[in-house]
């Protein structure tokens, strides 16, 4: 099993489909009070009727080929039952995770593969390899972890209309100070508001 499966190549990054380097972009939904979800993981709020077009999400769903998973998001999504195919069959699934990988295997489906080295090159192989762009799924961890490392461009949050009090943050929590820029914002009929930010740097 290897550690990651990204060929080493030039680091100077493949242009997306959509123009510009493959983006890395953390495309999430947040309570009202920016959570990700409850303290123990529970996502039961976000169970409610989508609207026609499903908030744009199969289209983003065609922008990206590659997922980066938390360990502890991956094996919660294992335990709900989560097949990974519904995302397509040519998506490439990283997990990042410091524990070791025999004992994760149980929880290995087709294309999807461990990473325990650092952020950085790893990032930095896999955007220089063609393709279109990389969705972040988080968790909070390694939110922080990609954002930390400038490893991050695009944060695109659908804010849910619900407050949950207490839960896992969107970024988990430590000095830093770094600027987004607005980039659209959009209105659903049930309340759901869209932000996408650009990540611009750091003061």
């Amino acid at each position: 099993m290897k550690k990651s499966a990204t060929k080493k190549t030039s680091t100077k990054g493949h242009r997306s489909p959509c123009g510009g380097r493959r983006k890395a972009i953390v495309y999430i939904a947040v309570s009202a009070d920016y959570f990700i979800a409850r303290p123990d993981g529970g996502i039961d709020w976000l169970n409610r009727p989508h609207p026609k077009g499903d908030y744009g999400m199969p289209a983003f769903f065609k922008s990206i080929d590659t997922i980066l998973w938390g360990r502890k998001t991956f094996s919660q999504a294992m335990e709900m039952g989560l097949k990974l195919s519904v995302y397509g069959p040519e998506v490439k699934h990283y997990v990042f995770t410091r524990q070791s990988h025999e004992s994760l295997a149980a929880t290995l489906q087709p294309g999807v593969e461990f990473v325990s080295e650092p952020i950085k090159p790893f990032m930095q192989r896999l955007r220089a390899q063609p393709g279109k762009d990389i969705w972040v799924m988080g968790g909070g961890e390694l939110n922080a972890a990609l954002l930390d490392a400038g490893e991050i461009d695009e944060f695109s949050i659908h804010v849910i209309p619900v407050l949950i009090g207490e839960g896992i943050p969107l970024v988990a929590p430590r000095h830093r100070n770094v600027k987004l820029a607005l980039l659209s914002t959009k209105k659903f009929p049930d309340g759901v508001v869209h932000l996408n930010y650009r990540v611009d740097g750091r003061n």
